[in-house]
């Protein structure tokens, strides 16, 4: 079997829009989705009573993956639909799922009033841990956000992609992170957006009042070492336009602004040694959570 694009899904409004945008992504790639309603076992008593028991649970937990599948089949009609139940800790079962999925897609919930996410126990613990790409997708996630105005000024999912944005620390950059970012533009036939956060040493700092060149200076060196670190890569993908961004100041706050005018962000994290405890980096976790687009988080060694 093919490899899937993969979400899960348990009938919230967040897993309802991660579904939809999976089916987006899934036809983008030409892949197959993949629903998985985890089964959290009840405990002992909860199953035995007599209107809650393991039947009745069994019947209204099929119903949930079938009829979105079904929905997806008739909204999606070109994307194969594959829906699966599974009994399970939510956490351990997606991490499972996530080993033959090409792409990990979670609900997630959107912070009140304010853009960005919010990410459970469950989101964070399959980020921290799996080394599939995951996207987050909160409630309330549309088509049209992805896309340009049209030339009226309404927002259209006909209209071309916004540009996808990639985090990219050019001290330790990684292929597989910016490979994604690449190939995610050239599905969505759109610009790449490259942007690097950058401080000023200590002990340059200093000196920045009395030789205000050395700031210039810096700028120009880190503005040629991010070209420098996409040379090939824009020679690989040529057809796609990369737009570099070298800035001072903390990356994630570059990259959440960038965020407003992107389809997708992409960031990077760095897979540990160990499985205890939730590592998602800081950088990662503040684009996560403040992020005014789907972010894909992308594991590398």
């Amino acid at each position: 079997m093919s490899r899937t694009v993969t979400v899960g899904i348990d009938g919230s409004p967040e897993s309802r829009a991660a579904a939809e945008w999976a089916a987006r992504e899934a036809t983008l790639c030409g892949l197959p989705v993949k629903l998985v309603h985890v089964m959290d076992p009840a405990p002992e008593p909860v199953a035995q009573a007599p209107f809650e028991g393991a039947e009745a649970r069994q019947y209204w937990g099929a119903r949930l993956p079938r009829e979105s599948a079904e929905g997806l089949r008739l909204r999606h009609p070109g994307v194969e639909v594959i829906s699966e139940q599974v009994a399970g800790r939510p956490a351990d079962v997606l991490l499972a799922e996530a080993k033959s999925a090409a792409l990990l897609v979670l609900g997630s919930r959107g912070l009140g009033g304010v853009g960005g996410y919010l990410v459970g126990s469950v989101g964070q613990a399959v980020v921290a841990h799996t080394e599939t790409p995951v996207v987050p997708v909160r409630a309330g996630e549309q088509a049209a956000d992805e896309h340009t105005m049209d030339p009226v000024g309404v927002p259209s999912a006909a209209s071309p992609y916004r540009p996808v944005v990639l985090g990219l620390d050019i001290e330790r950059p990684h292929d597989s992170v910016i490979a994604f970012a690449f190939d995610a533009a050239v599905r969505r036939a759109t610009a790449l957006r490259v942007v690097h956060g950058w401080q000023i040493a200590p002990y340059y700092a200093y000196g920045l009042s009395a030789d205000p060149e050395i700031a210039g200076e810096l700028a120009r060196q880190q503005a040629s070492a991010l070209s420098g670190t996409l040379v090939s890569w824009r020679k690989e993908f040529p057809a796609v336009e990369v737009v570099e961004e070298s800035r001072l100041g903390a990356a994630a706050g570059h990259l959440v602004d960038a965020s407003r005018e992107a389809s997708l962000v992409v960031v990077g994290r760095r897979m540990r040694g160990h499985v205890f405890g939730v590592h998602i980096g800081p950088v990662t976790h503040a684009v996560l959570h403040h992020s005014a687009a789907p972010v894909a988080v992308v594991a590398h060694g």
